[in-house]
This record gives structure tokens, C-alpha cells and sequence, in this order.
């Protein structure tokens, strides 16, 4: 019986997940809570508080150590880059020496539509409260990790799986607002992190 042929993968069908690093980074001090929107609502005085935001993690029933669960729609910067060094060997005028240095890794890009919670409200300052809290705050800083898993046509099966560890916001992007036309307001965050990798998947 003939084998099987490869399967390609899609890009078309995936979902990104970003967890709060628990993992220490070369001042082995963990990194630090991140609020949570809910915890400082139920904090403030009053009869009843107005609605606002829902958390970004409140659709997929995660908690303060998630972030932008479940809304991305777009990601890149799945790459790796190596440094070569160059050095000129004596009385070899028609070769070049190549060494091996530093990896470079390029930030993680993802993008997702603004979400307004269900009750009514402002959209939701997740991902800007992060970057935010990084410049005002100052470290140590919140850090997350992400896992970027593409499924099968089915949404089944997780075919392709990259891991990056301690992730910090490099750079936050709002929509860009148009009156003559409805589209969705997008808005773009850039990662930088500190390791990438694309793992098996059983």
C-alpha cells in the first residue's frame, strides 16, 4: 500500500496564547504580578461600579496571567537569524573564514480587532496597559510567554508549534481611523523576546 504524501501546512487556522513568564531572568528575581482589571474594580468604593473593559483574558476564562487570549488575527516574525563573523586568513586572498556568532531575533508582531465588552464600555487597554505600566513603573518589568500553535483544516490537530520565552512590549500600534470606510479597528503589538523555538508536536 502506497505511503501517505505529506501534509502542508496552512496558515490560515491558528491560535496564540500569552502566559505570564515564570521564569527568571539573569537577576534570577521572578518577574512581577501584572494587575488585573477585574481585582482593582472590585477594589474601587461605591454602590455599583460602571461597566468597563472586560479583561482580555475574560472570553477564554483565563486570569490575570494571561494576555490577549484567543483575538489575534494576524502573526509574524516566526524567524531566526544567525550572525556569521567574517576573518581574513593570511595568504588565502580567495577564501573567507566564517565563525559562528549570536542569534538575532526579530520581534513578534501580532494583531487582533479592538474589543469592547459586551455590557457596553470603552475597548479594551490589555496590551496598552502593558506597555504602559513597563515605561511608568519601571523594572522589573512583566514578561510573557507565547505559544503560537497552526491547526489542520479540521481544527483538530496542532500541526506546528513555536514557543518564545520572556517576551517585553516593543511597540503598540492603534488602528487607523477612516470615516468612508467600516472597517475593523485593528490595532498591532511588536514583542521582543528572548528565545524562539518551533517545537514537535505529538
Amino acid at each position: 500500500m502506497p505511503g501517505r504524501s505529506p501534509e502542508l501546512v496552512q496558515t490560515f487556522r491558528f491560535r496564540i496564547r500569552l502566559t505570564r513568564s515564570s521564569a527568571p531572568g539573569r537577576t534570577a528575581l521572578p518577574p512581577p504580578d501584572l494587575p488585573s482589571p477585574l481585582s482593582e474594580a472590585a477594589a474601587a468604593p461605591g454602590p455599583a461600579a460602571a461597566p468597563g473593559p472586560a479583561p482580555a483574558v475574560a472570553a477564554s476564562g483565563g486570569g490575570p496571567d494571561r494576555l490577549g487570549d484567543g483575538g489575534f488575527q494576524e502573526c509574524s516574525g516566526l524567524g531566526l537569524e544567525v550572525d556569521l563573523r567574517e576573518y581574513a586568513e593570511g595568504g588565502a586572498n580567495d577564501a573567507v573564514v566564517r565563525r559562528v556568532g549570536r542569534v538575532k531575533l526579530q520581534p513578534i508582531v501580532l494583531k487582533r480587532g479592538m474589543f469592547v465588552a459586551a455590557g457596553g464600555g470603552s475597548a479594551d487597554t490589555a496590551l496598552w496597559d502593558w506597555l504602559h505600566g513597563m515605561v511608568a513603573d519601571g523594572a522589573p518589568v512583566p514578561r510573557y510567554d507565547g505559544d503560537v500553535e497552526v491547526l489542520d483544516a479540521a481544527g483538530a490537530r496542532v500541526v506546528a508549534r513555536w514557543t518564545f520565552t520572556r517576551g517585553l512590549p516593543l511597540k503598540i500600534t492603534g488602528p487607523t481611523l477612516n470615516a468612508r470606510t467600516g472597517e475593523i479597528a485593528v490595532e498591532e503589538l511588536h514583542i521582543a523576546h528572548e528565545g524562539l523555538r518551533l517545537e514537535r508536536t505529538p
